[in-house]
């Protein structure tokens, strides 16, 4: 008879990179998309809260997906460093609990999050007389707090159950961090059910927003046909269309991992896919949303010149 442990012990992470020349390559790429990220989402996020220019609806959308992005590349990478350069992959049954918890909770408000800015840029295009009452602060705030709570409550629920499951097979986590979908490949019961819950989630976190996004998008598109031709609208193709790529890098790669059924999952694959949505995606952000943003480059260089003033 199989033995069911239905104690909470250490897990192995079986990581990203292979111990060669090439994984060591492909390392040290990760480590400087992670500090790309962290770099400049963070003097984003210091930008917005110190320039008082920066002190709108959209701004303050921004300054969260900095902050989720500089939280939720954490989670993940710090860990998955350190267990490369050490060569010891345990991760403790809490420390697994709150990695998942984390990264499930920052990327459920990242969603939500990027969702809400896409209304809010529909709302300025398409609805401009009606902005200052359908994007004022207090719903701004509304939208950041109901982005938050919902991914907590969705990430806690989750990570309930993968650390309440018996587990009667290997500790071993083929990924680089503790993701749900590879966790239950170590279950000794049927998960079947919980694989519904999922589906749901993933739809209603993923599917649902996504198709918000690019709804809202081609809204604001539409709306930028009607323009007379000249800078403003290229700019504003060129704005919308590079929103969507890094969008989709975020919610394609997510979705499509967690809508597949435990028996058709490649740990590889699933390992791959996630390098978009947990490294390659909070280094694009700041770079797409705020640094190619006049108002956020005027903010900087105004910050520099307070910081080294020049006399000329």
């Amino acid at each position: 008879m199989e033995h069911h442990n239905h104690t909470c012990a250490d897990f192995i992470l079986l990581g990203l990179f292979p111990r060669s020349g090439a994984g060591l390559l492909l390392f040290l790429l990760a480590a400087l998309a992670f500090l790309v990220a962290l770099l400049g989402n963070l003097c984003m996020a210091l930008l917005i809260l110190l320039d008082a220019r920066l002190h709108s609806p959209m701004y303050l959308l921004l300054s969260q997906l900095a902050l989720t992005d500089l939280s939720y590349s954490s989670t993940i990478v710090p860990k998955m460093a350190a267990d490369f350069l050490s060569g010891n992959t345990a991760i403790s049954c809490t420390g697994c609990g709150l990695q998942s918890f984390f990264f499930l909770t920052l990327g459920g408000a990242e969603a939500l999050l990027l969702t809400c800015m896409a209304y809010d840029r529909y709302v300025a295009i398409c609805c401009p007389l009606h902005y200052a009452v359908r994007m004022n602060r207090r719903v701004c705030a509304l939208m950041v707090t109901a982005s938050w709570m919902m991914g907590s409550l969705n990430s806690c629920a989750h990570t309930a159950y993968a650390l309440h499951i018996p587990y009667c097979r290997s500790r071993a986590i083929d990924h680089f961090f503790c993701d749900v979908p590879a966790m239950l490949t170590l279950a000794c019961v049927d998960t079947w059910a919980y694989e519904y819950t999922v589906f749901v989630s993933t739809a209603l976190f993923l599917v649902l927003p996504f198709l918000g996004i690019v709804c809202s998008y081609g809204r604001v598109l539409l709306a930028v046909s009607r323009m007379h031709a000249g800078a403003g609208r290229k700019k504003a193709y060129s704005t919308c269309s590079t929103h969507l790529t890094v969008v989709t890098f975020y919610y394609a790669p997510f979705a499509y991992t967690y809508l597949r059924p435990k028996s058709f999952r490649s740990p590889a694959e699933d390992k791959a896919l996630a390098v978009f949505y947990t490294i390659l995606t909070p280094m694009l952000n700041p770079i797409i949303y705020s640094l190619r943003n006049k108002e956020v480059t005027g903010a900087l260089r105004r910050a520099t010149q307070r910081i080294c003033p020049v006399n000329v």
